[in-house]
């Protein structure tokens, strides 16, 4: 955990958000700037600071980020009509906060190429 991350902050229940699922490994929450109609964030409760360095360090973290991604889809209801997950990772790429995230999106046609 880091004292100075936003996302380490909410794991620790110090920084309110909307939790949609939680396992001990993993929290699930909605993001507070939605880029579509379904828009959460899955974040390992451990730090990384990017997809890539969790993978290395944990790859069973890895997959388990993946598996609450897919779990979230079907607890908002998505699951069979389609989604998206995005890791943004490093500055060029948008990532803001780096804590490694999954953004679940849904709920809108998606376009390709993204961005």
């Amino acid at each position: 955990m880091s004292s100075d991350c936003l996302f380490c902050r909410i794991v620790d229940r110090t920084v309110p958000a909307t939790v949609v699922h939680e396992t001990d490994s993993v929290l699930a929450f909605r993001d507070i700037d939605p880029q579509a109609p379904t828009h959460v964030l899955v974040i390992p409760k451990d730090h990384h600071p990017d997809a890539a360095s969790m993978a290395s360090a944990d790859p069973a973290l890895a997959g388990a980020v993946l598996s609450a991604a897919g779990e979230v889809a079907k607890l908002e209801g998505v699951d069979t009509s389609g989604y998206r997950l995005v890791f943004n990772t490093g500055r060029d790429a948008h990532q803001t906060v780096f804590h490694v995230h999954c953004h679940v999106l849904a709920g809108r046609g998606m376009g390709w190429p993204p961005g």
